[in-house]
């Protein structure tokens, strides 16, 4: 089987009117540049035409192949499911939108092939989105991220990026952790991550798939990721630490008013408001050590998190 240079992975939910000059888009850049491809479209249980317009483009050029969800799983299990079945040496994603340029792709490619960067993301320094919506909680979020990760990026959310093919081979992305590769990817271990100024277009097509629900989901998936970065492998260090000292806690204020009852005859422990605090603190102590405990447990014989099905796939190979 030949070797492909590039797998580019768009994942997309009703986009039907942009993908065929998307498609049209990418082929002549790969020509071009005679690069060996494939594109892998992700049907994220789109409800207009976008998944008969993806057969038709499979039909006319067997590089293009697709994947159809049943249902609409979200933009990460998308990606896991491209990343899944990429082959090129190097990845790159996009969004169907047409915002994504791809004249980017050679130079993308040339920084994981030439430069040696195992990842590297994209930047839209000049955005034409809305400034409420879309860039002050992008910067927040940037912000916040490259405080936590120690990662130097501008734009994390940027769907712009190129992956060396172990990385995507490592990685999983789930839930709502597309925003945060980069991290997911240092935290495998891929230390050479780097950034490329990119062309941010105009919308042509459709409207966007994003609210101000961005505000709420970006800050907990921060908090999320960086649960799991840190803790995901070893949650008892995490809850049964917490617990033992809250437990430990709540043990010497009971071991005190014990002692002072018996020694020192003071009224009844049960009308000291500090019983009731050395209460709390040794059942929450014993709850967040089972927590850890059962974290444990279920981590070391988990099944798949991504439980999304696949309807169908195109494949001409």
């Amino acid at each position: 089987m030949q070797q492909l240079d590039i797998s580019v992975v768009v994942p997309l939910k009703n986009e039907e009117e942009s993908l065929p000059e998307l498609a049209a888009w990418i082929a002549r850049v790969m020509e071009e540049n005679n690069f060996s491809y494939e594109v892998w479209m992700v049907d994220d249980g789109s409800t207009d035409e976008s998944w008969l317009v993806i057969q038709r483009l499979a039909a006319e050029n067997p590089r293009i192949k697709g994947i159809k969800f049943q249902r609409n799983y979200g933009k990460s299990a998308a990606l896991n499911e491209g990343f899944r079945k990429a082959q090129g040496n190097v990845v790159i994603t996009m969004d169907a939108d047409l915002q994504d340029s791809p004249d980017e792709i050679p130079g993308l490619y040339s920084m994981i092939v030439n430069d040696g960067y195992d990842l590297v993301s994209g930047w839209k320094k000049v955005r034409y989105d809305n400034t409420l919506t879309k860039n002050i909680p992008s910067k927040l979020f940037n912000w916040a991220t490259v405080k936590m990760s120690g990662i130097k990026l501008h734009d994390f959310n940027c769907g712009l990026k190129s992956y060396r093919k172990k990385v995507v081979k490592t990685i999983e992305v789930y839930g709502e952790m597309h925003r945060y590769i980069p991290v997911i990817a240092k935290w495998s271990g891929f230390r050479k991550i780097g950034e490329k100024v990119v062309e941010h277009r105009k919308r042509k097509y459709g409207s966007t798939k994003f609210g101000l629900e961005r505000f709420i989901n970006g800050f907990l998936d921060l908090a999320s990721i960086t649960f799991v970065g840190r803790f995901g492998k070893r949650p008892m260090h995490f809850f049964g630490a917490l617990g033992t000292l809250f437990f430990l806690l709540g043990f010497i204020i009971a071991g005190y008013l014990a002692f002072a009852k018996v020694f020192f005859l003071q009224y009844k422990m049960t009308e000291r408001p500090i019983f009731f605090l050395a209460l709390l603190l040794l059942i929450i102590g014993s709850q967040l050590f089972l927590t850890g405990f059962i974290a444990e447990m279920v981590g070391r014989n988990a099944p798949e998190r991504n439980a999304y099905l696949v309807e169908e796939t195109l494949d001409h190979t």
